[in-house]
């Protein structure tokens, strides 16, 4: 791999990769396990960059008196699973 940073795209479209050719049974047990281990690495990383980018949306709305508000986004799944 070079020393470039692979992109978030980069990162999911080699996790859909790995998933194509572990349903299709493309690989042996060696490979199929080297390739899971890699697609739990990635899926993770994949994850945190989502939170990551999550953190940072706001959604601009108006209020009562017609103004413009920036508040966090909520998408109602709490960390209390609600």
């Amino acid at each position: 791999m070079s020393s470039k940073k692979r992109t978030f795209e980069d990162n999911l479209k080699r996790l859909e990769e790995l998933v194509r050719a572990l349903e299709q049974n493309e690989l042996g047990l060696d490979e199929s396990l080297k390739a899971f281990e890699e697609g739990s690495k990635l899926a993770q990383a994949l994850g945190k960059e989502l939170e990551k980018a999550r953190a940072k949306v706001a959604k601009l709305s108006v209020d009562g008196q017609g103004e413009f508000t920036l508040e966090e986004f909520d998408d109602g799944a709490g960390d209390d699973g609600e």
